[in-house]
């Protein structure tokens, strides 16, 4: 893995009774099923934004279940691959919010790499098969992720859509942090609050508020 500043704290992590339970689980699926994202790219969202540089945290549930799709960081698909319908809608949101133009690509390393942390809360599932790899410690392991940046000294914007999601919010000190909930971006939820929720103009206003300087949310054609 590409060492950072969240090395110290993965290695510690790894070393946890739980985590060595789920490593086995995952590597023996890995052994016999096709898995996603490919297993050098399980840590994607960790090794592309850097503990020390998270302005944003936006969370998924667990990765895209289509060969190809996967990479390691919630809602980005790599390059040359379809825009998911829950991607698609929030560059729709992202035009009404900020003008951006809809980008020919899903491939959001810029966002990582400006400090906007893409964690789904499971980080394997098996192929066509979503969920299949929930309660099996990724669960904790994410937990406590989360819990890591809820102690930045830096103040953070975490965007939380969706039901499981918004579930973390208990998690955050909201007295130092900036939460900003709404209904998951997906083709089911999106027109209940998703589209409208302006989320991303007002991570901006808090991020300059705070003396940090603003995403460029724009993703650009390739």
């Amino acid at each position: 893995m590409k060492q950072n500043s969240w090395t110290p704290w993965l290695k510690s992590e790894f070393e946890e009774p739980y985590f060595k339970t789920l490593a086995a689980f995952v590597h023996e699926e890995y052994e016999t099923q096709t898995i996603f994202p490919p297993k050098q790219q399980v840590f994607s969202a960790f090794e592309n934004t850097d503990y020390d540089h998270i302005k944003v945290v936006i969370l998924g549930q667990d990765p895209y279940i289509r060969r190809g799709q996967a990479h390691g960081m919630c809602f980005s698909v790599n390059p040359g691959v379809d825009i998911p319908p829950s991607l698609q809608n929030i560059y729709k949101e992202l035009q009404d919010d900020l003008g951006c133009y809809i980008p020919n690509n899903g491939y959001l390393m810029p966002w990582a790499e400006q400090g906007v942390f893409l964690l789904n809360t499971i980080l394997t599932v098996r192929e066509g098969l979503s969920h299949s790899h929930a309660n099996h410690g990724w669960e904790t392991f994410t937990d406590h992720a989360i819990q890591k940046v809820n102690e930045k000294e830096d103040a953070v914007v975490f965007l939380l859509w969706g039901r499981n999601a918004r579930e973390k919010a208990k998690m955050i000190d909201q007295s130092r942090h900036l939460v900003l909930e709404a209904p998951h971006p997906s083709p089911l939820s999106a027109y209940a609050g998703f589209f409208g929720c302006r989320h991303f103009s007002k991570a901006n206003a808090f991020l300059q508020m705070k003396g940090e300087t603003p995403v460029n949310w724009q993703i650009r054609n390739l």
